[in-house]
């Protein structure tokens, strides 16, 4: 067994034990709806409000089935730039409020517009209907943005974002980089930190086996890269790729693998292991040390690849 005790410090115990008093560890035996409510008022909790100098609207995109809410973020020292975000939430969970401050402040601290992602949710709509509003987005934001179009989304609003990219390859105006923070992208879950963190604080292996049986209505998807971003064989042509993850979670080894995978293959990727940090740090951004630090590791990922900069 991890001894955790060894690996997490004083301030990172205390955000976790302050998570576990809104959202206790045995959330996912809870009904959806209740998962919902938890989860929002846990969000609510932790909001940081908006820094100065930025300007929110909420607005809609049309499809020929139904809109996708978005909230679009833009500060006053606007770079030609759009960040898509994609928030996390196991597919089941949050929406434009559950990452409303990180939106704003990676706007604030870039400069870079902003266009947060409100996809649709599982179990009302299973998979791909979160993939195919994260394209819609995408494609969106390609048809009314003259400018780079970069990726950035945490745990499920990763692996949205890998999928996207491996999706819109053959695109006129494809993704000019992607920032995945601690992503789920479907790795080989016998092995690494699967097996190594399978009981981390903030998220077990379990959780991860309920997203994705939720996502899926529990039909097996085997190889289905839409899904399982890792299931690709072909990991060329993909755009600079920085990925983040925390030690002390089950998907660490995810980034990893997938950094791995695009180097292979020719291409830009790094991956940066967060020690001590578990799944869900981006709330405890403002409390823990090393959870600031890692944000700033974020927001300048995000610049560097705004601006076709690869620093790594």
């Amino acid at each position: 067994m991890t001894d955790y005790t060894k690996l997490i410090d004083a301030e990172t115990w205390a955000f976790i034990e302050q998570t576990n008093s809104y959202y206790p560890p045995d959330t996912i035996d809870y009904t959806i709806a209740q998962q919902r409510d938890i989860y929002d008022r846990m969000c609510r909790e932790f909001f940081a409000g908006y820094p100065e100098g930025v300007a929110v609207e909420t607005s809609a995109i049309a499809t020929p089935t139904h809109d996708i809410p978005i909230r679009i973020y833009q500060s006053a020292r606007q770079a030609a730039v759009t960040v898509l975000y994609v928030h996390g939430g196991g597919f089941i969970l949050g929406g434009l409020d559950s990452h409303d401050d990180v939106c704003a402040e990676l706007c604030a601290r870039t400069g870079y517009e902003v266009v947060s992602v409100d996809y649709r949710l599982a179990p009302e709509h299973l998979h791909p209907a979160a993939f195919d509003d994260a394209m819609s987005a995408f494609e969106w934001a390609a048809a009314n943005r003259d400018h780079p179009i970069l990726l950035c989304g945490d745990s499920a609003g990763g692996n949205l974002c890998a999928a996207v990219s491996h999706a819109t390859r053959g695109h006129a105006k494809r993704p000019v980089g992607q920032v995945l923070i601690y992503a789920g992208l479907f790795g080989d879950r016998s092995k690494g930190s699967y097996i190594r963190h399978a009981e981390a604080p903030m998220l077990t292996a379990r959780d991860i086996e309920f997203y994705k049986h939720i996502r899926t209505g529990g039909v097996d998807r085997a190889g289905d890269i839409i899904l399982s971003p890792l299931a690709d064989t072909d990991f060329s042509n993909l755009p600079p790729t920085v990925l983040i993850t925390a030690e002390c979670d089950p998907l660490s080894s995810d980034g990893e693998a997938y950094r791995d995978r695009i180097l292979t293959a020719g291409g830009r990727a790094w991956w940066f292991e967060e020690k001590g940090l578990v799944h869900g740090y981006l709330r405890a951004r403002h409390t823990v040390s090393r959870a600031r630090a890692s944000f700033t590791r974020i927001v300048e990922a995000v610049a560097a690849l705004g601006q076709g900069d690869w620093l790594w």
